[in-house]
Formats: structure tokens, C-alpha cells, sequence
């Protein structure tokens, strides 16, 4: 059946339009994945069966399947590996997983993510799985997967110092060979400092902008970071590249920080870190931006108050609470987007907490040039109105604490 023309003004009622038949395409296509999984998992077992159960020669059938798919599907062998296991984990390991993506209720990524993380928490992913599940049946595949990870780095912080500890013994700096002149420097270092290297880099590299450099900003990241370990030294750099150090955001429980006792901290975009390197960067000199908040409700207590010029207190809490683009599955941290007025400042719209999100430049420029429209909600929630009419609520990863005075009660004793 045909699609109705794009360009009728109005489609009749009950007639799908053009979108729903995307919709409906991709629902089509993730049945068809689901079963996809299902007949390579009834593949593999009938040659595990046909091999008469010689334990000896399950790596040559496995080996022997992968090829098969792999040259059947015209995909590499590692391709056809990976749809084996994540295949085999659905319908063995996660068969409630596997029926919400035959009926389409989840993606083939949301099932991938799921799969994924789950498989690192052996001992206790039986008893996550409802949990992980209900939240890929609500989320888009970004979030959901930075939710994901946040479940996996929960369950794991019971065991977050001793594995650091052995992880840091294990640092180094490599050099491999590469190709036309080139090479590979790499460092395995701890992810609070490998994310505030990038940051640095990042940083500088976006103040060079002298006119007729043609260089892309992964150029330009690349060739500070030669400069800067060769010369050891900014003093060849603009005044406005000196001196830039990256922010980081650490999350740590008030309780946490001063008993020794609960949640673990959190850096932003990196996960659990040990209390004690939480409690060192908490004491650190500016740079570092201090989130303590309320052990029971979550709630932050402070942003602390460094480096901040008008209205930086301000521009700080929104991003902090929202973590990345306020776009409909944008996955862009908020530190590289615009903070948007949501009512345009032209049309009355208030520099408040309440009217303020970051968008990324893309998507800023979408909701002010397309029909899309955008309304804030509450808790800093924004509702986006797609042209066609569908609607689509995002919520920031945080919420900012409201604070109200409580009535006065009777007088004491």
C-alpha cells in the first residue's frame, strides 16, 4: 500500500500519514530482528545437536555457525559473533526481553544495551531484569543507556575501591606503530583524569581560532596535546588558552563525605569513584565544581560558589541538572550546548531556573527555525511538539531541590 503524498495539506482521519508508516516500519523491522536472533539461536543449537553432542567440538560448531551466518548475511565474522551471543543471551538468558522486542515494545539497541549491561552483574541480573526492562520500554536508547550504566555502577559500588585500586596498578602509556608516519599514544589512566585531559584539550583548543586556520578541533586537540607534553609550557598560546583547567563535576552525599557511610561519589560522565578521591577533589583548588547533596532525597545542598561571573551560579545548576541536551534523545553534555530560553527572552520569557535548559546547537536552532515546539514542565521537564503532532516529554538527569519554609506549629512544651 502506498503512502499518502507528503505535500496533502490535511490527511484524511484514519489514513495513516507518512510517519506513521515510519513508525510502523521500524516496529516491522524490530520483529523481524527479534526473530532474526531467534532462528540463528535455532541454527546454532541444531548444529550443536548434529555435532552428537561431542563436547570437543563445540568451538569448531561455533566457529563453524559464525562463518555460515557471517557469509549468509554478507557481514564480518565478528558481526556474526556478536548476533550469536547477543541471540543467544535473549532467548536463554533474558526470554522476557526477547518477547517485548518481538512485539516491538523495545528496539534491537535497547535489547543490546540491556544484554550488555546486564551481563556484567552475573550474580544479581535475574533480579534486575524487570527493573532494566521497565525502563527500556520508556526510554529512548540514549538515556536508557546512560541509565543503564548508572544501574550497573550501583550495584557495583559495594566494590568500587578495591577495584580501582587494582584497576590504577595496571596504568600505563604505550606507544603502537601506525601507518604513513603515524602512531598511536596510549594511556590508560583514571577516568577522572583521562575526561579532565580531553576537557583541557578541548578547552584550549577551541581559543585557537586565528583567522586562515583551517584546522578541524580534533586537529587542533592533537596538536596541543603534542605541545603540551613536548614544550611543557603555554607561553606560544593566546592569553585567552593560559591558565584553562577543565570542570568537573563530583556529586558525593553529604553523609557520605563526612561519615564515611553510603552512597558512592559520583563524578559527572565518568561513574563511582573511591571516598577517598572524592574527598580529595572536594578539597581541591578552583576547577573542581563541589555537588553535595541530601542523603535521603537527592537534593542539592551546594554548587559551590568558584569562578562564577553573572549568572554563572545560575547557568552552573541548570546544566547540572539537566546533564546533557534537553532534546528528545540528544546525548550531548550540557557543558557544549546553549542554554536556551524555552519562552524566547523576546516574548516575556524570565532568566529563571524555571525557563532555562541547554540544547545543543543543532536542536537550538531547530526549535527556533522548524515547527517544533517546546514547553517547559515542571521539575524542568520539557515537552517537545513534533510537526506531526507527536509529543514527547524529556526530563533532566537531576532535579533542583525546592525549598519551603514549614508552617509554625503548636508552641513547645
Amino acid at each position: 500500500m502506498s503512502s499518502p503524498s507528503p505535500f496533502v495539506e490535511e490527511v484524511p482521519e484514519g489514513i495513516p500519514t507518512t510517519l506513521d508508516w515510519v513508525v510502523m516500519s521500524a516496529d516491522m523491522a524490530t520483529i523481524h530482528a527479534a526473530q532474526r536472533y531467534r532462528c540463528i539461536v535455532d541454527l546454532w543449537d541444531d548444529a550443536i545437536r548434529a555435532a552428537n553432542r561431542d563436547e570437543g567440538a563445540s568451538v569448531l560448531v561455533e566457529r563453524s555457525v559464525r562463518l555460515e551466518v557471517a557469509s549468509a548475511l554478507r557481514i564480518t565474522e565478528h558481526a556474526a559473533g556478536r548476533l550469536m551471543g547477543i541471540g543467544r543471551a535473549l532467548v536463554y538468558r533474558y526470554p522476557r526481553v526477547w518477547e517485548a522486542m518481538s512485539r516491538a515494545r523495545i528496539t534491537d539497541t535497547h535489547a543490546t544495551i540491556l544484554v550488555d549491561g546486564l551481563d556484567e552483574l552475573e550474580i544479581v541480573r535475574d533480579e534486575l531484569v524487570s527493573e532494566v526492562l521497565e525502563r527500556a520500554e520508556q526510554m529512548p536508547t540514549g538515556p536508557f543507556r546512560r541509565t543503564v550504566k548508572r544501574i550497573v555502577d550501583r550495584e557495583r559500588e559495594a566494590t568500587i575501591t578495591e577495584r580501582h585500586a587494582t584497576a590504577v596498578a595496571h596504568r600505563h602509556v604505550r606507544v603502537d606503530a601506525g601507518v604513513d608516519g603515524m602512531a598511536w599514544l596510549t594511556a590508560h589512566l583514571p577516568a577522572v583524569e583521562a575526561h579532565a585531559i580531553h576537557g583541557r584539550l578541548t578547552a584550549i583548543a577551541k581559543t585557537l581560532d586565528a583567522p586562515g586556520d583551517e584546522r578541524s578541533l580534533d586537529q587542533k586537540r592533537a596538536d596541543v596535546f603534542g605541545d603540551l607534553l613536548i614544550d611543557g609550557e603555554t607561553g606560544s598560546l593566546p592569553d585567552t588558552a593560559r591558565g584553562i583547567r577543565p570542570t568537573v563535576a563530583v556529586t558525593v552525599p553529604a553523609f557520605t563525605l563526612l561519615t564515611g557511610d553510603g552512597p558512592a561519589a559520583q563524578v559527572e560522565g565518568v561513574g563511582p569513584i573511591p571516598l577517598d578521591r572524592a574527598r580529595e577533589l572536594c578539597g581541591a583548588a578552583s576547577g573542581w565544581m563541589r555537588v553535595l547533596t541530601h542523603p535521603e532525597t537527592g537534593v542539592v545542598l551546594s554548587v559551590g560558589r568558584e569562578q562564577y561571573r553573572p549568572p554563572a551560579d545560575l547557568r552552573r545548576l541548570v546544566a547540572w541538572r539537566a546533564a546533557r541536551c534537553m532534546a528528545p534523545g540528544c546525548g550531548i553534555p550540557a557543558d557544549r550546548c546553549d542554554l536556551d530560553h524555552t519562552i524566547d527572552w523576546h516574548h516575556g520569557g524570565e532568566t529563571a531556573a524555571n525557563n532555562l535548559a541547554p540544547l545543543c546547537r543543532g536542536h537550538h536552532t531547530l526549535k527556533h527555525h522548524t515547527d517544533w515546539r517546546v514547553k517547559a514542565k515542571s521539575g524542568g521537564a520539557l515537552e517537545w511538539t513534533s510537526p506531526a503532532g507527536r509529543v514527547y516529554l524529556v526530563h533532566p538527569e537531576r532535579r533542583i531541590p525546592h525549598f519551603t519554609t514549614d508552617p509554625p506549629g503548636p508552641p513547645p512544651f
